[in-house]
Parts: structure tokens; sequence; C-alpha cells
């Protein structure tokens, strides 16, 4: 946040400062997350585009809107709907179209919050930069509310990877928001990094207690699970998880931190 005797603005992830806007109307969201916080903080209405995979929530949202993917929108459609901010994600979007919007003059504003505090500083910034202070509080604390309930909880340790893709096996390694989720509640990520590739014998001699198969981007199955014990033999659980409740920042933290908390405690009773 910039003043200095000057007009209030605010700085994304990249550094690009932006001044709040006062009568938010016409915004487009490339990140699925953002687009339901969005909706949560009272945005619904100003929201004229959106991707394919922004489905929550779900009797708001509507395909006539869609303008694309995460990773391929649409950008002269876009363009075309003069949007005052487009709202993007470092991590979920594609460099190449961030600035090919902002060649083509469209504001694009690029988050990526890594940890829960950094999730919950977003959305006080969103609430800053579209004049919805008010509701991203109320969001805000409630959520901080949740986080300080699960720490006290204090789960013990456990040993875990975070299973996102399959063939190539990648993981969510320790720098990443899921990872930072999962440490909140004890869990200790057997993979450093970001995303590595794995096989099966770099996962055994990882030593997880419990490998965590994500609902996405991967869609897996009990089959994927038992594909998956069947390779690493007894002595290591195997669970399907719900990975928008473990991946989304924003307003799903509401239900991802109690989510992430019942998940250790039931590892610490099995």
């Amino acid at each position: 946040m910039q003043t200095g005797g000057r007009p209030m603005q605010l700085c994304d992830v990249r550094g690009k400062c932006f001044a709040p806007i006062q009568q938010p109307e016409r915004l487009v969201s490339l990140v699925p997350s953002t687009t339901e916080t969005l909706f949560a903080l009272g945005l619904g209405d100003a929201l004229v585009g959106y991707t394919r995979f922004c489905v929550h929530p779900a009797d708001r949202i509507t395909p006539d809107k869609w303008i694309g993917g995460t990773k391929n929108p649409k950008i002269e459609r876009i363009v075309a709907l003069r949007p005052q901010l487009v709202l993007a994600n470092r991590e979920e979007n594609r460099r190449e179209d961030v600035e090919a919007l902002e060649a083509a003059g469209v504001p694009v504003w690029v988050a990526e919050p890594l940890t829960v505090e950094a999730a919950v500083a977003d959305i006080r910034t969103l609430g800053a930069l579209l004049n919805r202070r008010a509701q991203a509080e109320r969001l805000a604390a409630e959520i901080e509310r949740k986080v300080a309930e699960a720490r006290a909880a204090q789960p013990p340790p456990w040993r875990f990877a975070y299973v996102i893709w399959r063939e190539p096996w990648m993981a969510a390694g320790a720098e990443t928001f899921i990872s930072n989720l999962l440490a909140l509640v004890g869990g200790v990520n057997v993979f450093e990094g970001r995303y590595p590739a794995f096989d099966w014998e770099t996962l055994r001699a990882a030593r997880p207690d419990v490998v965590l198969l994500a609902s996405e981007p991967y869609p897996f199955r009990e089959e994927h699970a038992a594909e998956v014990r069947a390779a690493l033999g007894e002595g290591v659980a195997v669970r399907l998880v719900d990975g928008e409740l473990l991946a989304w920042h924003g307003v799903r933290l509401r239900e991802g931190v109690p989510y992430a908390l019942q998940l250790a405690q039931s590892l610490a009773v099995s």
C-alpha cells in the first residue's frame, strides 16, 4: 500500500500499483478461488467474465460468462468486455496471457498467496482495491478465528505426500499454499520445492505416514488409491481428499481450515 500524500495505491505481487476502484462494475476473474471470493464480497454482479473452471458458487455461475480456461483464456473476448480490472494469479495463469491483456490496455492484478496468512491478507487487499473493506474484514476475521482454533488444537506431527497428478506422478511440495495449510495442523511435507515429480522408490524413501490423493487437478478416485496402496505396501495410509478445500485460497478457507484439522485428527486416531 502506498500513500505519501498522493491518492492511495495498492500493489500486486509484481509490484505494479493500482488506485482502488470505487465503483466496481466490470471485473474479470481468471482464478476460480478468486471468483468465489468476489461473490462472497458482494461483487458477483460486477463480474462480467470468468473461466470455465470457476464453478463456485454453483447457483450463481453462468456459462455465458465463460472466457476460456485458466491457462488459455480468450484474450480477444476479455478485451471486448472492457473490464476495469482482470484478476489473475501468478501460479494459475500464464505470464504471456497477462502480458497480452496488458498490451491491449487491460489492467491486470496478479496475486500469489503461498501461505494461509498471505491468503487472508489478500482478502483484505481485495476489499481495499474493490471498495468492499467491511465485507473483506468480516471474512478475514472469520478465517483468522478458524486458524486460531486449528493452531490451538495442536495435532501431533504427521508426514504426508500430497499427490496432484498421475503420469507423471507429481506432488505439491513444501513451498506451496497446500503445504502451508497442512503444516498449520501438524503436517510435515516429505517433498521440498514446488511441484516435484516422483517415482515409487522416491516416495517410499521419503517415508510418509499418509499419501493424500487430491480430487483436483487430477481427479483421483478409489481405483487410484488402490494402485498406490499396491505400490507402497502396508504401513502407509492412503486417503482421497477434497482438493478444493485444501488448495483454494480466499473464502474457501472458511471450510478448508476446519477440513484440514479434521483430516489431521482422523490420522492421529487411525
